[in-house]
C-alpha cells in the first residue's frame, strides 16, 4: 500500500512537473492587455514632458474612458427622434427607419 502511495505521489510530481513546464512558455508569449496597450500609448502621446506635467497627462490619459458604442437601441431612439420619422407612414417610414438603422454613427 505504501508502494501504490509513492507511485501516485511521484506520477502526480513528475505530471504536474512537465505541465508547468509547457505551461509557462505560453505565459510569456501571451499579447498585452488592453491595459497595457494604453499605457503605452499614453507613454508615446506623453513625449517630451517630464515632471508634474507629464503625471497630470498620464493621468488623465490613462482615466479617459474609451468612446462609448452606440447600441441599435440608442439608434433606434436617434431615428425616431427624426422630425422626418414623425411625419412618414407604412412603407415610406421602414424605409427610411432601414437606411437611418444601418447608418454609420458619426
Amino acid at each position: 500500500m505504501k508502494k501504490l502511495a509513492a507511485l501516485i505521489a511521484l506520477g502526480s510530481a513528475l505530471s504536474f512537473n512537465a505541465f508547468a513546464q509547457t505551461a509557462a512558455p505560453a505565459a510569456a508569449e501571451k499579447a498585452p492587455t488592453a491595459q497595457q496597450n494604453k499605457m503605452k500609448t499614453c507613454n508615446t502621446d506623453a513625449g517630451d514632458k517630464k515632471g508634474d506635467e507629464r503625471k497630470a497627462f498620464m493621468k488623465s490619459c490613462l482615466s479617459a474612458k474609451p468612446a462609448k458604442a452606440t447600441t441599435q437601441q440608442d439608434k433606434m431612439k436617434a431615428c425616431n427622434a427624426d422630425p422626418k420619422a414623425k411625419t412618414l407612414k407604412g412603407d415610406e417610414r421602414k424605409a427610411f427607419m432601414k437606411e437611418c438603422l444601418s447608418a454609420k454613427a458619426a
